[in-house]
Parts: C-alpha cells; sequence; structure tokens
C-alpha cells in the first residue's frame, strides 16, 4: 500500500471489515421488538447488535451512541470499541479513533491492534509514532506482510528509501504471488527511482501493472521513468494508458502534454496541459510547462502569465523567474527582466545551484544591472 493511499485503503478495510480487524467474531443477536422508550432496559450485548444494524442501515451516528452506550453498561467490551474505533475513523474523528485502539490495546494487546494504531497515527501525521507501532507489530509477528508495507511507506515519505527498500522487500518475500501486494512493488518502485535507478523502478512497476493490470499509478509512474531515460514514446503510452484508466488523472495529463511537445506536438501538448490544469489549478509546473509551450508559438502575454502564475503557486521556483526574466528582455522591460533575474539568482544561491546562479549573473551584467544580491533566508 502506498502512501498517498493509506488513507483510502484503511478506510476501505475499515468499512469491509474482516479478521484483520476483529479479536473475535462478531456474535449475531436478535434484537428485541420494544420501542424505543424501553432504550435503558437494553443490556450491553443488545445495544452492540442495535448499533451493529444502525451501522449497516448507514445510521453511522446512531451506531456509535449504541456503541457508546454500550461501553458504558461494559467497560472492557472489545468489540463495541473496535466497532466505534471503525466509525469514528470514517467520520473523521481520528483522536476519538486513537483513543479508542489505545484502549483496546490496554485491554489485549496484539499485533494487528499497534498495525491499526500504526495506520491512525500515520493519517494523523506521527510518523515516527506509526513506524514505532509497525515495530512493535513485526516484533509480536516477524511474518506480518503487511506491517512491512505499511512501514516501509512511512520510512519512504520521511526520506529514508534505502530503508523502505529493504522494507519492501521483506513485504514481497512474505507474500510473493499476493495480488493484494502490487502496492509493495509501485512502492519499492518510487523509492528506486528517486534514487536514481529508473531500471529498477521500471521493472517493479512492471510487476505491480502485472499483479494488477488497473494500477493507474503504477502507469503513470513507469512514463515517467521511462520518459527520464530518454524513452519518450514509450512514456507517452504509458502516460495514454493511465489516463483511460483515471480520465481526471492531471499529472498524467501534464507529464504527456509535456512528452507531446518533446516530440515536436506543440497544439497536442497544450492540448494536454490546458486539462491539466484544469484538473488542478494549483499545479505549478504545469502553468511552468504550459508557458514554455506558449512561449514557442510566440504568446508573449499568454507566457508572463503562466510563469507568473507558476511563481505565485511556488515562490521558490528560480527557472520560472529566470525564463520570464528572458521574456521580459526580449520584449525591451529592461527593469523587470532586471527583476527576474537578480530573483532568480538569489535562488539559485540559495539552492546552490553554481550553474544558473552564474548565468543569472551574467544576465544581470548585461542588461547593466548590480550584481550585488540582498539575500532573504527562506523560513
Amino acid at each position: 500500500m502506498i502512501i498517498k493511499d493509506l488513507a483510502k485503503t484503511l478506510m476501505i478495510a475499515l468499512v469491509f471489515g474482516g479478521t484483520y480487524f476483529y479479536l473475535n467474531p462478531q456474535p449475531s443477536y436478535a434484537l428485541p421488538q420494544q420501542p424505543p422508550t424501553l432504550i435503558s432496559s437494553l443490556d450491553a450485548a443488545a445495544l452492540y447488535a442495535r448499533g451493529v444494524q444502525k451501522q449497516r442501515k448507514g445510521d453511522l451516528k446512531g451506531a456509535i451512541a449504541d456503541f457508546t452506550e454500550a461501553i458504558r453498561l461494559r467497560p472492557d467490551y472489545e468489540n463495541a470499541y473496535l466497532e466505534r474505533y471503525r466509525l469514528r475513523f470514517q467520520l473523521g474523528d481520528k483522536q476519538g479513533a486513537l483513543a479508542d485502539i489505545n484502549k483496546m490495546i490496554s485491554l489485549k494487546p496484539n499485533h494487528t491492534l499497534y498495525s491499526l494504531r500504526g495506520l491512525v497515527k500515520y493519517s494523523l501525521g506521527d510518523m515516527q509514532g506509526a513506524i514505532a507501532d509497525y515495530t512493535e507489530t513485526i516484533r509480536l509477528d516477524p511474518k506480518y506482510a503487511s506491517a512491512y508495507l505499511h512501514r516501509a511507506d512511512v520510512k519512504s515519505a520521511l526520506g529514508d528509501k534505502k530503508g523502505a527498500i529493504a522494507d519492501y522487500n521483506e513485504a514481497i518475500s512474505l507474500s510473493p504471488r499476493d495480488p493484494s501486494y502490487a502496492s509493495a512493488y509501485y512502492g519499492r518502485g518510487l523509492a528506486k527511482s528517486s534514487l536514481g535507478d529508473r531500471k529498477g523502478a521500471i521493472s517493479d512497476y512492471n510487476e505491480a501493472i502485472r499483479f494488477n493490470p488497473s494500477y493507474a499509478d503504477a502507469y503513470y509512474d513507469r512514463g515517467l521513468a521511462k520518459t527520464k531515460s530518454g524513452d519518450i514514446q514509450g512514456g507517452l503510452a504509458d502516460y495514454n494508458e493511465a489516463i483511460r484508466l483515471n480520465p481526471s488523472y492531471a499529472d498524467a495529463y501534464r507529464d504527456r502534454g509535456t512528452a507531446k511537445f518533446l516530440l515536436g506536438d506543440v497544439q497536442g501538448g497544450l492540448i494536454d496541459l490546458n486539462e491539466a490544469i484544469r484538473f488542478n489549478q494549483n499545479d505549478s509546473i504545469a502553468y511552468f510547462n504550459r508557458a514554455i509551450m506558449k512561449s514557442s508559438l510566440g504568446d508573449t502575454q499568454g507566457t508572463i502569465a503562466d510563469y507568473t502564475t507558476s511563481i505565485r503557486l511556488n515562490p521558490k521556483n528560480a527557472d520560472a523567474y529566470f525564463n520570464r526574466g528572458v521574456i521580459n528582455k526580449e520584449r525591451g522591460d529592461k527593469q523587470k527582466a532586471l527583476a527576474d533575474f537578480q530573483e532568480a539568482a538569489k535562488l539559485y544561491k540559495l539552492q546552490g545551484n553554481t550553474t544558473w546562479f552564474n548565468n543569472s549573473l551574467q544576465s544581470i551584467r548585461e542588461l547593466g544591472g548590480s550584481t550585488k544580491l540582498k539575500l532573504t533566508l527562506c523560513k
């Protein structure tokens, strides 16, 4: 399971349940045919059963109320805590869900509960807490593959790519033929790609797609790895498939448009970038790439507008300042060009990009401007 799908996967698991969540099999109760006024006479088990039925009918808040009352009557009622935990998480009450899972662990700790708590902590942004819980899960059950998978996802999100790959390896070795572990191959592919191993990443994306032919993200990231490796046509084919599987995939439209532009199809690239921005109006890269395409078509005003939007969305985009400076220089607006080159130089210096820092200084000199920069430390 990958990072960006953790919460979604947890929600599906929570909704559909199964042995992964239940400490004991759910009991089945026949509800007493009594009017609502007799609610106070119902015992904890009957309240729990009624809560389950409310849950099945979609009355989640009513179900929580019944589980809460069942817990009041029986403070060690594990299944009631478990059901309330599931519903609280589903309704976005993550702190309440965490409180319930903490109580269950205090009553009867086991590897499944620690793994569930790891998911909740991750959703709350407590990455180190999540890793600690997955590590405890693995200590209690060294062959619990999903704990390695989840811990790998968190490590990857924290930038520990090598540690993530080690955990993905373990998850895959424990469940090598399980189609549900396509995400382990995908996550390992992402980690390898970030370390520069594009060939290894493509191999892992291939496996993810073999296990799950509808894996849009795997097609997209394989396309990205192919494009960066110089196989632009191969990348284009993968972007096409990602978009077929997910017609609102903004990143796939953006990078397919970029691939088309690199292959000489400027109009096709522009159409895709328009779609990318339609689906995600906060993508700085999409505006930046569209600006380059508009510039190639001679649309100066549109180019400047897109660079300006890209900078607004990402004020640290030194390339956007530099490119806008070039356009302003070409149109004869010396002051704006100088301002852009100076800002680009400041950012390149802060980012340690010596080559483009020097290019910016040269552009400033050509315009007769000062190359003495006043740097502002980034927060």
